[in-house]
């Protein structure tokens, strides 16, 4: 059982029946671009999971849920059924290469819903193709599977107050340098971030190549922004609760598991402009 991330060479080499595959390519410029990309071409046998309809509930937007508010359990089980999975399959989910948008967001869901079979392909789509492995044009068929899973309220946060309640949690923000700053917002209507978070950008877990730093190397870094905090004393965000993911999966990966997500994220924050908003380093 794989639980944080697989090579493509791994991947290959499982039976096609051991495992189920979810291609989360996206953009969030352009939401119709990742299903293209999959038509296109994709990894044998896999799935496509839309990142607004199957790993989001966008009507809940309007409750200050932030742009990608978690969809219900009932709802996440049906997409699941869809992709004819059963609980203990191993899911491996994989994006354009870099793992920080749906893919991790997928994984942490799974997480979400106690399940622990599941891992992101390091490198992503990119990865696979530059090992020369094979891709399809066409879509499975996999027979529909009834299932139903529970969230675990313990791994996220909703509630906005919770986030500076005693004893406050260390707040990581995911999102590149000059987001957290309040330098530039592209797309939410207030620049900044929520006061006391930290910044440690998804970005800084990957190395050159796409695929994942050395669990040692992230360890060392994440230890650098924790200072005395435990992992179970973390909670993550970023602009809407998707490349938090990235460095939930980062955590795990180098042996610190236990961080928490706030699944609002930023856009959650800000739907309350009374809520306070910092610039600058913090």
């Amino acid at each position: 059982m794989k639980t944080t991330l697989i090579s493509a060479t791994e991947l290959a080499a499982l039976p096609p029946d051991a495992v189920l595959i979810v291609d989360c390519r996206m953009d969030l410029a352009d939401p119709a671009q990742g299903r293209r990309d999959y038509l296109a071409g994709h990894i044998p046998g896999a799935v496509y999971a839309e990142l607004d309809t199957d790993l989001s509930d966008l009507s809940l937007q309007s409750q200050g849920m932030g742009r990608h508010p978690l969809p219900s359990a009932e709802a996440f089980s049906a997409v699941l059924g869809c992709w004819g999975w059963r609980p203990g399959l191993q899911v491996v989910a994989y994006d354009a290469g870099n793992g920080a948008l749906a893919a991790a967001r997928l994984w942490w869901m799974l997480r979400f819903a106690g399940e622990r079979a599941v891992t992101v392909l390091d490198g992503g789509y990119a990865g696979w193709q530059r090992a020369g492995l094979p891709v399809e044009t066409t879509v499975p068929l996999r027979a529909a599977t009834s299932v139903a899973v529970q969230f675990d309220p313990a791994q996220v946060v909703l509630d906005h107050t919770a986030l500076h309640a005693a004893p406050a949690p260390l707040l990581i923000d995911a999102r590149a340098a000059p987001r957290y700053r309040g330098d530039t917002e592209p797309l939410d209507p207030v620049a900044g971030h929520v006061p006391g978070a930290r910044n440690r950008p998804f970005a800084d877990n990957l190395a050159a190549d796409g695929r994942f730093k050395d669990a040692a190397e992230l360890r060392r870094d994440f230890l650098a922004v924790l200072g005395t905090r435990a992992p179970a004393e973390v909670v993550h965000m970023c602009g809407s609760g998707v490349t938090a993911c990235h460095n939930l999966l980062a955590m795990e990966h180098a042996g610190l598991a236990g961080s928490r997500l706030y699944a609002p994220s930023w856009s959650g924050w800000v739907s309350d402009r009374s809520r306070p908003a910092a610039t600058g380093e913090e």
